[in-house]
């Protein structure tokens, strides 16, 4: 016998995943170990439980979030009901765009140092024996 009633609280790596800020469950329990999830300003272990009201900074990459938890859920659902879960703070937003404007007039990433892949060997080997 199933409740369609939402639950009260759920593990915050759950919520995590289904707030599709990670692709799997196994993603989101390592960044909450490595100390890139903080509940309330302090470290929180994956099964610490999340409710409406909870404030949470999530960093991943270059990127961060600072957001207040409107809602619970423990399925994954699509990307637009997932964004109703929570509400990012709009400092934590202009934050995030300014970085990705940034990043964006910065251009593409010198790739000097890297070894280039044998796709790219071999485009060089028929640009330079064309004549």
């Amino acid at each position: 016998m199933s409740s369609a009633a939402p639950p009260d609280e759920v593990r915050l790596d759950k919520w995590l995943w289904a707030a599709r800020f990670f692709k799997t469950r196994r993603l989101a329990v390592e960044a909450i170990t490595g100390g890139k999830i903080q509940v309330h300003g302090q470290r929180a272990k994956p099964g610490h439980g999340i409710r409406a009201g909870t404030r949470l900074s999530i960093h991943k990459d270059t990127f961060a979030w600072d957001l207040e938890v409107l809602a619970v859920s423990n399925q994954r659902r699509p990307a637009s009901e997932a964004a109703l879960l929570y509400r990012e703070d709009e400092s934590s937003v202009l934050r995030r765009q300014d970085l990705l404007r940034q990043r964006r007039e910065a251009g593409p990433a010198d790739p000097t140092g890297e070894r280039p892949t044998k796709r790219d060997r071999r485009q060089i080997q028929r640009f330079t024996s064309a004549d």
